[in-house]
Parts: structure tokens; sequence; C-alpha cells
């Protein structure tokens, strides 16, 4: 289950709206239901069905879990430090200046929103750049569930947000913080594997929303949980976010996972927080999350072959779209 932190990019052809999902396959509404019955949290479910299913011990999968965070964490550093400007020139230094500005007190969206558009961004520059990063669930989506996990993570065990986050039913207690990162990167695996089984994690195949989407759904769920959330609000949360970026289209220029996809991390990020805010005050998802991602993949059925990473609609169409590919030797929409 951990692996859908190494998934990559797949392609598929257009096909029917909605698809029938056998029973069996991963239900991120079960594993809640499940949590709750046991009075645990969706990541202990996700680690137990893990276990089983791997043949593995639980401490196992633990430890490759945390080097998947600090491969995280050291591409955040890396990003905010400046990435260098990629081949085509396009990407490149942007984590830098935001976080200059942030902490020279320039910017307007708060400590957590801030800093977690910042580490966002950082980490998409790095896979731009042709840096190492962990794909969650794919490498054009990689910024944002480190963004806003290791930014809830500070901002939840300080002082303060630490005795607030143990009055919550779903926070495990007395859990250091290290624990507490590791444990809920297995709710955004779980939710990421629903994902892939119900719908698509593929923007070849679903378009953008694919992606980025559930990667703002992954982040929001897991940051919730973190946070103290109980197992109904991290379904919540991650419905929420998904809905958000609902039909978002697959246009990178000239073929690049560029434009717009390393700025898209930063906007799933806030997307992600906005989610997790709404969830944590008791805010409800209308549509249960199993049915939002069942939505999602119709509408990526439904989206017509240039809108999913063939750079033939969208941004990539755009008369500076054309002339970058151009530039850049590829083939442009429309010639």
């Amino acid at each position: 289950m951990i692996g859908i932190f190494q998934l990559w990019e797949q392609g598929g052809p257009c096909g029917d709206a909605f698809m029938v999902v056998r029973e069996d396959v991963i239900s991120v509404s079960r594993l809640a239901e499940r949590a709750v019955a046991s009075r645990s949290r969706i990541s202990d479910i996700v680690l137990h069905d893990e276990a089983l299913r791997s043949e593995r011990r639980p401490d196992q999968l633990r430890s490759e879990m945390a080097r998947n965070l600090e491969v995280m964490r050291q591409a955040v550093a890396r990003g905010l430090e400046g990435a260098p400007r990629t081949v085509s020139g396009l990407v490149g230094g942007d984590a830098r200046r935001i976080e200059e500005a942030r902490r020279g007190g320039r910017l307007i969206g708060g400590e957590v929103l801030d800093l977690a558009i910042a580490r966002a961004v950082a980490v998409a520059e790095v896979n731009a750049s042709m840096g190492r990063v962990v794909a969650a669930p794919t490498a054009g989506s990689c910024g944002v569930l480190p963004g806003v996990l290791l930014t809830v993570a500070e901002k939840v065990y300080s002082e303060e947000g630490y005795t607030r986050a143990r009055a919550g039913e779903g926070h495990a207690g007395e859990e250091g913080l290290e624990d507490a990162l590791i444990a809920a990167l297995f709710t955004a695996a779980g939710v990421g594997m629903a994902i892939a089984a119900r719908a698509s994690i593929s923007g070849a195949e679903g378009g953008c929303q694919a992606e980025i989407g559930s990667a703002a759904c992954m982040a929001a769920a897991a940051a919730t949980e973190l946070a103290g959330g109980t197992p109904n609000q991290v379904c919540h949360a991650g419905a929420i976010a998904l809905k958000g970026l609902l039909g978002l289209v697959c246009d990178p220029v000239a073929g690049l996972v560029e434009v717009p996809c390393v700025k898209r991390n930063a906007t799933a990020a806030a997307v992600a927080i906005a989610a997790v805010d709404m969830a944590l005050a008791g805010v409800k998802s209308v549509i249960p999350i199993d049915e939002v991602i069942a939505a999602m993949g119709a509408v990526g059925r439904m989206l017509p072959c240039e809108l999913r990473e063939t750079a033939q609609g969208g941004l990539a169409a755009t008369p500076t779209g054309r002339s970058i590919a151009r530039r850049m030797g590829g083939a442009s929409p429309g010639g």
C-alpha cells in the first residue's frame, strides 16, 4: 500500500463515465468505519492491512515510510535553498522567492498557508530539475503532501497546538512528532490507493485532477488525522479537497512537467489546508468521499484527449504555450 508513493504517470484510452467497482476494492469510507469501530485511526487500519498483504512486520513498513519522509524533507530543503533552473528555463527559484518574502513579512496568507505553499513549490521544483522526490501520488504532484503535512505537523506539535490536538478524538495521545508524521503518511497512502483503484492517479488518463486533485485529497486527509480529526473528519477533508479540484485539466506547456504543474502544487496545497480547516470545524461533505472519487474518475473519462497530458489543449495551446513548445523543439498544437 505504501507503494502509492512510488507510482508514476500511466496512459489510458477514453472510456465510459462511471465504472463498476468491485466490493472488495479499497474504500476510504470503509477504512473510516473500521477505525471508528476499533477506536483507532485510519492510519492504524492501513498499516494493519498492508502488513497482512505484504507479509511484512509493521516496524519494517514504518521504517520504509520513514525513509520516504526523509526524502520529502530533503527535497523541501533543497528547493527552499533555490533549485536550479530547468533546462527549459521555465522553472526554478520560485520557492526561494516565496520563502524570502514570507520571512520578510511581505505575504498575507498566514504562517501555515505561506509556508506550505513555499514547501510545495520547493519539492515540485526539485522534481522539475531532475532531483530526488517521493511521487505522492505522482512526480508532477509531489509537492502537495510534504508541503501540507510538514507544515501542519509543526503547527500541531507546537506547545499550544499539540495541547489542542491531543483533545481531539482522533489523536493518538502522547505520540511523538516523527511517529505521527509516519502514521499520517499511511493515511495518505490508504486514500491514494483507493483513488488509484476507484478512479485514476494518472494525468494521461484522468487529467490534472487525477494527479494534483488526488494529492490534495491525500494531504487533506492525512493532515486532518495529524491535527486530531476523527476518521469521519478525515473523509470529509479528503472529499472537500478533491471536489475543489474536480475537472482540472492536464495541459503541460511543451509537454514538460513544469508549467503549470509546479505552481499547481501550491494552489493544491492551499485547497488542502482549506479542506482541513473546514473538516476540523465540523463542516461535512454532502457527497461521500468514495462517491467523489468515483465522480473524479468519471469526469476524467469524459475529458477529451487534448486535455489529458497531450499538450494539445488548455495552456499548452495558447500563443505563448505554442511559442515555448517551438523554442523547445517540440511540436506545438495547431502547428
